[in-house]
Formats: structure tokens, C-alpha cells, sequence
């Protein structure tokens, strides 16, 4: 037996066929012209899937233009909008095809799929600077704030000189098109993003930061965004810091250097990190190593410098410099101080490109200094911080620095990250990323909190010893994190 496509178009050719397979139950019609070897899926998830499929045979002098020539997929509910010698519209289960009147593709008009082109570049610009008498999905054309992100992200990846290329692409066809007034639009647009012009001509935040010299990633500001809104609309309990003492203080800063660096692959045990505290000396051929822990040290241990918050966007960077600085200070090859000079990911996930580094810390800062409880302010700091992904190594230490400095410069517990609470650390941290899921990551950080704020003691072996009974020291396989409180 034959096996059949997923999708079948009618023809007079093949009707004795197609009629034959349905005698035979092995497809279905579920739509004019149109016919599925599935037999029990909904016919709008299968036209959906197969939606390029069925333009390019259904209409092979189609083309895909206007902001669906930009977005390449259908909107969320299933508008497709294409250019072809006359206008109409086309109602399928799960897909509306809107046919635009207008001239026949170009030349550098691109394959897309079997019969189907799509606008270039240029004449896509054009055609979504269109006037249009719809709004949102039933718009023709993406908002000029969509179509000024899309254009500032081409010329961020392919540079200048390309973007230049397309604007002289679009001052030759848009007389074949018609379309000169739009052509006098997008020409202030380029002119402004290249910052050669006056930057009232744009309106999104993306192409206004990159004439100001400092564009954004603007997907992370959205994630941010996101988190902020979780954040401010919730309740928090305070957990005052009971390590009064400077005895007490550094007690708990020596595990929460310790656990900082050991939760980021820096390992050592208790007391080779305790030997290189007290002596202020790297262990034989660990020099780098050593230091990791003892500028990590140096840093949350100084009650002075974990008082200090920043109190504008500069002043964020500042003190992110200067307390990475102290960090890797030995590491000479990771640029101590210096945001990262070439872009760093971990497994699948890309950080915040080298070149949106200062621009998205700025602008994330806003939603920071709206917050006002410090768990708030502390745990959205932490992510802003991990997110961007700042510098070539140490991210995670330095956006735990600055988390804690929260804390302490309120008088509360800080927290600790013990070995045991890795999984739940990494693992709601990157549903976060992924999933845009904040209550997981704010949920684990307050039990977090919580375990912390029953380490205190002037006593460090005592310290110790609690932690151990909270299994703080095992792996996420061994153990779980326990709270008990009143120690």
C-alpha cells in the first residue's frame, strides 16, 4: 500500500483517485480542494502545519509580502497576508489567506517553498510602511515599532554597510512598485538608526537606544519586564541578619564565598578554603583557583562593601566593574573588571550579545529601582545580572555578589546557595529563561533565604556543623536541603 501525504491537493486530474482513497477510508476532505491522510487530528492544526504546502500549490502566483514576508510564519490566530494581480481573501480552518493587489515579484524576490516566493528585504520594508486600515493581526502591515526592532536587528547582525544595500535596493524598485512615498520613510528610518539623522524619526525603545549609542537586547528587557511584574505584585517576609558580629559576618561570608565558587566548579573542601582565607596564600598549583575564592571573600566579608546598592544605571556598571575586578583578579586572560570583548552561552542558551551589554543593563535597572521590598529587588538584581551574562567568567559569582549586597545593606539574612540546592538554583533559573516561568525561581530563592537565615554562630566550626546537618554539603544526588530551624 502506498503511503499517502499528509496533505492531498484536488485536482480533475486526480478526482477518481482522491474519490477512490475515501471509499477506502484512508482520507478525508477538510476543506475545498483540500484532503488529509489524517484521519482524526483537527483540520486546523493540519492546515496550519502544511500552510506553506497549500499556498504554493493552491496559488502559485502568490507572494508572501507584507509583514508575513517579514514574520515568515501565519499570526498566532492564522493570518497570512500575500501579493498577487488581485485582491481577496480565503477562509480555511485555522488559516485566512488576504490577497493584496500589486505588482508580480521582483527578481531578488526569494524562493521560499516550491512555488512560493517571498518580498526581499527591501520591498518588505516598503510594503510595511504601507498606510492600513486594520489593527494588530488584521493589519496588512507590522506596527512601525515592530518593523524599526526588525530593521535594527538586521543591521546589529549584518552591519552598515548591508543595511546601506538594502536602502539602495529599495530607491530602485520603489518606482516599480509605486511606492515612493514609503521609500521617503524608511530613508529617514535608516538614517536615523545609523545615527546620521534626527532620532524623532523613530519610536520603538530598540532603535531610539541604538542612536543614543546604546541598543538593547530587547527580548531579555521583555523577560525582565516580566519578572519585575511577578515580583511587585507579591509579598515577602523579612529575615533579619543575625550575624551582628564581625566575628559572625565573616563566618557566614566564608561559606557563602565557599559554596559561591563550589556551585560554579571551583572546588575545594572546608579546610583548604579555610587555609587560604587565613593565609591569604594559594594552594600549590591552584593559584587561580585559590584566588576565585579569596576575591570572593574579600568582597562579601566587607560589611562596608556589601552596604553599598547602586543608585543609578552608571552606577550599576561601576559596581559590577569593581566587584568583578576584585573577584578575578587573578585571572588576567578573563579580563578582570572589563565586560566580556566576545559572546559567551552555556549548553543551548546565548547570552546578552557583547555589544547590548551596557544598554540592557541600563535599561533593565528601571524595573529594579521601581521595586521596593529588598527580596524583591535582591532577586531580580541576581537575574538581571546572570542573564546578561556581563563579563567572560564569573557571572554567576558577581550576580550572587550583588543579590546578597541587597540583603546586607538592609540588615537581613544573606543568602547561601549550598551544594545540595544546586539543581533547584540551575534548574529555576533556566525555567526562567526557557519558559518565561518566574513563581519556581522566586519560590526557590525565598526557601533559600530561609535555610540562610538560620546560619549564625561566632563559632565557625559550629556554623559548619549546623550546615552539615542541613546537608548542605552533599550533592543533589545524596541529599535534599533540610531547614531547621532555631539553631
Amino acid at each position: 500500500m502506498d503511503r499517502l501525504k499528509e496533505i492531498i491537493i484536488g485536482t480533475k486530474e486526480r478526482s477518481k483517485e482522491i474519490g477512490k482513497l475515501e471509499d477506502q477510508g484512508r482520507v478525508r476532505k477538510i476543506a475545498p480542494r483540500i484532503y488529509t491522510s489524517s484521519l482524526e487530528e483537527a483540520p486546523e492544526k493540519i492546515i496550519r502545519r502544511n500552510w506553506y504546502r497549500l499556498v504554493s500549490d493552491l496559488f502559485p502566483d502568490a507572494l508572501l509580502s507584507h509583514r508575513s514576508a517579514i514574520e515568515r510564519i501565519p499570526t498566532p490566530e492564522g493570518h497570512l497576508y500575500l501579493t498577487r494581480s488581485y485582491k481577496g481573501m480565503v477562509e480555511l480552518p485555522g488559516l485566512i489567506l488576504h490577497f493584496i493587489k500589486g505588482p508580480a515579484p521582483l527578481e531578488d524576490d526569494m524562493a521560499f517553498f516550491g512555488n512560493l516566493r517571498a518580498s526581499g528585504l527591501a520591498r518588505a520594508c516598503l510594503e510595511n510602511l504601507q498606510r492600513t486600515k486594520g489593527s494588530g493581526e488584521d493589519s496588512k502591515t507590522l506596527s512601525r515599532e515592530k518593523l524599526e526592532e526588525k530593521i535594527e536587528a538586521y543591521l546589529r547582525v549584518k552591519g552598515e554597510d548591508a543595511l546601506n544595500q538594502v536602502r539602495d535596493r529599495a530607491k530602485a524598485i520603489a518606482p516599480q512598485l509605486n511606492m515612493e512615498k514609503e521609500l521617503a520613510v524608511l530613508n529617514q528610518l535608516i538614517t536615523g538608526l545609523l545615527g546620521t539623522g534626527l532620532s524623532k524619526n523613530l519610536v520603538s525603545s530598540v532603535a531610539r537606544a541604538r542612536v543614543l549609542g546604546e541598543p538593547i537586547d530587547l527580548d531579555r528587557i521583555q523577560l525582565f519586564e516580566s519578572l519585575y511584574e511577578e515580583l511587585v505584585k507579591r509579598e515577602y517576609p523579612d529575615y533579619p541578619d543575625k550575624n551582628r558580629s564581625i566575628q559572625s559576618y565573616q563566618n557566614f561570608a566564608f561559606f557563602e564565598g565557599y559554596f559561591s565558587n563550589y556551585i560554579e566548579g571551583t572546588e575545594f573542601t572546608v579546610d583548604e578554603a579555610r587555609q587560604i582565607i587565613t593565609t591569604a596564600a594559594p594552594l600549590p598549583a591552584r593559584d587561580e583557583d585559590s584566588h576565585d575564592v579569596l576575591g570572593t571573600y574579600q568582597v562579601v566579608s566587607n560589611r562596608s562593601e556589601m552596604s553599598i546598592q547602586p543608585a543609578s544605571p552608571e552606577d550599576l556598571l561601576k559596581l559590577l566593574r569593581e566587584r568583578h575586578a576584585v573577584l578575578l583578579s587573578a585571572r588576567k586572560s578573563k579580563n578582570p573588571g572589563e565586560f566580556k570583548d566576545k559572546n559567551n552561552r552555556a549548553g543551548a542558551t546565548e547570552f546578552v550579545d557583547m555589544k547590548l551589554v551596557p544598554g540592557t543593563l541600563k535599561k533593565g535597572y528601571e524595573w529594579y529601582s521601581m521595586l521596593q521590598h529588598p527580596f524583591a529587588k535582591a532577586a531580580y538584581m541576581m537575574f538581571l545580572v546572570s542573564e546578561v551574562h556581563p563579563f567572560l567568567d564569573g557571572n554567576g559569582r558577581i550576580a550572587r555578589v550583588m543579590m546578597n549586597a541587597e540583603f546586607s545593606s538592609k540588615a537581613l539574612s544573606k543568602i547561601i546557595i549550598p551544594t545540595v540546592y544546586r539543581e533547584d538554583y540551575m534548574g529555576a533559573i533556566k525555567k526562567l529563561t526557557k519558559q518565561r516561568e518566574s513563581d519556581a525561581y522566586i519560590r526557590m530563592l525565598l526557601r533559600a533565604w530561609e535555610f540562610s537565615s538560620y546560619v549564625y554562630n561566632n563559632n565557625p566550626e559550629t556554623m559548619e556543623a549546623y550546615l552539615k546537618e542541613c546537608n548542605a554539603f552533599l550533592t543533589p544526588k545524596e541529599g535534599y536541603l533540610k531547614i531547621i530551624p532555631g539553631k
